[in-house]
C-alpha cells in the first residue's frame, strides 16, 4: 500500500480496516518515541559530508534533505476501538546537479558512510542522464540563509496529547452518533509531524517542525421501514495545527443551516449535526434539473479551487510535465503571456500562499530551500501568473523561484507541487444570510462529494454534501441527487458575490496526489461563502 492511498482512505473514514497495514508508512515505535528529537547539530554533520562528497565528485549543486516522518491513527467503529498506530520514517534524500544534470539517492542508514555513498551515487546517476539530456538544468539564483529554523506555530502538539484522550474523544463522537438514530458510524484522527532539515551548497542549513492534523467521522443512517439510508461525512477540514484544533471556541462559530467553525473544530457537535443531516437527506426530494443560482459554503468550494485553479496554475502541467499522469493545462503561456486572459469575474482574485498560518501547506521554507511566500494567480479576474520553482523560473521571466517545492519523504525526490490556492473574500460586507436572501431561485451547498474534472482542468461536474433549496431568498428545504457542471472559465465569470471575511475559512486536502512515482502531499484552500449565477444542475439519480 502507499502512503498516498492510506492517507486518502484514513481521510474518508475507512484507515481502520488498513492498520495491520501501517508499516507502509514506516518502523512501529512507541508513542514516547516520538517526542525525541534529532540533535541539530549532527544533522548539520551528516549534510556536510553529503555536499562534501557530492562536489567532490563533481557536482556544481548539491542539496540534503534528512526527514524524520511521524505517523499516529487511532481509529474507532460504534462501540469498539479498531486501532491505534504510531509510526516513523527516518532517512536521507541527496539531490545533485551534476554535468548540468539532476541526479538523486537516498538511504534509510543515517550514517556519514552511507550518506556519503548516497551523494556519490546522486552524481554519478546525474552523469549517466546527462547524456541523453536536453538542455541543462537553469537553476534561479538563491542566497543561503545560513543556519535557520522554522516552527508550526502550534499550541498543543498532538504526539504529547495521551492516546485515552483522543480514544475518548472518537468513544464519545460514536455514543453520539449512535443515540441520535445512526446505524454505523467511523470516526479516526490522523496526526503526521514532519521534522525536515535541509542544506545546500548554496549556504542553507534549515531546520523545520511541521505538524498536520485530521479528525473524522463517516455515519450511515438506515430507514428501516423505506428501506433508504444516507451516508453523511464530518465538516471537518485537515489543518496544519496541533490538538488545539479540537478545542472549539465560541467566537469561531458560524451560524447557519449547519454550524461550522473557522479555525477550531468542535467534533461533538459535528457528528450531532450529521445524524440530524442524514435524517433529512433520507426524507429530500430530488433536484429538478435546470438552471440555478448556487451559493457555495468553504466546505465545499475548497475542492472546485483546488480542481479548476490550483491545478490548472500549476506551471509543470502548463508545460506538459505532467500529461502523462495528472494532465496539462487549459491555461497555456499563451494566455499568460497576453496579460488580458480572462478567467472569472472583475470580483475573483486568488492568491498562492505558502505561509498562512494554520494551512496544511504553510511552512518556512520549501524542499530547496526557498523561503516561502504570498503571490497572486489571478487578479480581479484576469490570470497573471503561475506556480513556479528554481529550475522553471526563468521559463516565466522570474528572478526566483517562488517556493512550492516539495517531497512526500526523504526517499522522494521533490519537484513543484501545490501552494496553498484561496480565494479571497469579498470587502464588501455580507453575510451568508444576505446573500441568500437575494436569491430566487437557487442551491445552497455544503460539503465536498464526487467531482469529475478534465485532463486540462476545463470541463467539469461537481457534487457535494449537503444540499438545501432556496426559492424567494428562503431556504425551502433539502434536495437529493445534485450535482452542477460548467466549464472553469465559464463558471468563474458567473461568480456574482463574496462574502466577506468573516466568513473566510479553510478546506484542505490531505492527499493531493501528482508525479511519477506518485507522491502526496497536502494543500489547504480558504475562501468566504460564494454565489455563481445560472449555473447547470444535473440530477444525479440512478435511474433503473
Amino acid at each position: 500500500m502507499k502512503r498516498k492511498d492510506f492517507i486518502y482512505l484514513s481521510g474518508m473514514g475507512l484507515g481502520a480496516l488498513l492498520l495491520q497495514d501501517l508499516n507502509a508508512l514506516g518502523n512501529p515505535i512507541d508513542p514516547l518515541q516520538a517526542l525525541e528529537g534529532v540533535d541539530v547539530k549532527f544533522k548539520k554533520e551528516l549534510a556536510d559530508v553529503a555536499l562534501n562528497a557530492a562536489r567532490s565528485k563533481g557536482a556544481t549543486y548539491a542539496d540534503i534533505r534528512i526527514g524524520r516522518y511521524l505517523n499516529q491513527f487511532v481509529a474507532a467503529r460504534e462501540k469498539r476501538v479498531q486501532g491505534v498506530s504510531n509510526t516513523e520514517s527516518f532517512g536521507v534524500g541527496v539531490r545533485v546537479i551534476a554535468n548540468g544534470c539532476w541526479g538523486f539517492a537516498a538511504t534509510n542508514k543515517v550514517t556519514k558512510e552511507d550518506i556519503a555513498k548516497a551523494a556519490e551515487q546522486a552524481v554519478a546517476v546525474a552523469k549517466a542522464n546527462s547524456k541523453i539530456m536536453g538542455e541543462p538544468v537553469q537553476l534561479a539564483p538563491q542566497k543561503g540563509f545560513g543556519e535557520v529554523a522554522w516552527k508550526a506555530p502550534i499550541e498543543r502538539n498532538a504526539f504529547e496529547v495521551p492516546i485515552k484522550e483522543k480514544v475518548d474523544l472518537l468513544m464519545n463522537v460514536n455514543d453520539i452518533a449512535l443515540q441520535n438514530g445512526a446505524s454505523f458510524v467511523n470516526s479516526v484522527m490522523f496526526a503526521i509531524n514532519e521534522q525536515k532539515y535541509f542544506a545546500s551548497t548554496d549556504g542553507s542549513y534549515i531546520d523545520q517542525d511541521i505538524h498536520r492534523i485530521y479528525p473524522s467521522f463517516t455515519i450511515t443512517k438506515i430507514d428501516r421501514g423505506s428501506g433508504k439510508f444516507q451516508t453523511v461525512n464530518s465538516l471537518s477540514s485537515p489543518m496544519g495545527m496541533g490538538y488545539e484544533y479540537l478545542t472549539p471556541r465560541a467566537e469561531d462559530k458560524v451560524q447557519g443551516v449547519v454550524t461550522r467553525y473557522k479555525h477550531r473544530y468542535d467534533m461533538l457537535e459535528d457528528v450531532k449535526n450529521a445524524t440530524q443531516t442524514a435524517d433529512q437527506k433520507i426524507k429530500a426530494k430530488t433536484v429538478e434539473p435546470g438552471k440555478y443560482d448556487l451559493v457555495l459554503d468553504p466546505s465545499h468550494l475548497w475542492l472546485t479551487i483546488h480542481e479548476s485553479v490550483g491545478h490548472p496554475t500549476e506551471l509543470d502541467r502548463v508545460l506538459g510535465y505532467e500529461a502523462n499522469y495528472a494532465g496539462t493545462s487549459f491555461l497555456t503561456l499563451d494566455k499568460w503571456k497576453t496579460k488580458k486572459f480572462n478567467f472569472g469575474s472583475k470580483l475573483v482574485n486568488v492568491v498562492a500562499d505558502k505561509t498562512q498560518k494554520g494551512s496544511l501547506g504553510a511552512v518556512g521554507y520549501d524542499d530547496e530551500g526557498v523561503k516561502c511566500g504570498k503571490w497572486d494567480l489571478i487578479k480581479d479576474g484576469t490570470l497573471v501568473n503561475y506556480q513556479a520553482i528554481r529550475d522553471q523560473a526563468h521559463i516565466i521571466g522570474l528572478d526566483a523561484s517562488q517556493g512550492c517545492c516539495y517531497a512526500q519523504g526523504w526517499d522522494d525526490v521533490q519537484f513543484q507541487r501545490m501552494a496553498n490556492v484561496s480565494l479571497q473574500p469579498g470587502k464588501e460586507k455580507l453575510s451568508v444570510d444576505d446573500m441568500i436572501k437575494n436569491v430566487e431561485k437557487g442551491i445552497y451547498i455544503i460539503g465536498n462529494g464526487s467531482f469529475s474534472i478534465d485532463q486540462q482542468r476545463y470541463n467539469f461536474q461537481f457534487g457535494g454534501q449537503s444540499f438545501y433549496e432556496i426559492k424567494n431568498g428562503k431556504i425551502a428545504g433539502m434536495l437529493n441527487d445534485v450535482a452542477y457542471q460548467a466549464n472553469t472559465q465559464e463558471f468563474w465569470n458567473s461568480c456574482s458575490a463574496i462574502c466577506d471575511e468573516s466568513d473566510y475559512r479553510l478546506g484542505g486536502s490531505f492527499n493531493d496526489g501528482k508525479g511519477q512515482p506518485s507522491q502526496s502531499s497536502a494543500v489547504s484552500h480558504g475562501s468566504a461563502t460564494t454565489r455563481f449565477n445560472g449555473v447547470n444542475v444535473i440530477n444525479t439519480a440512478r435511474k433503473i
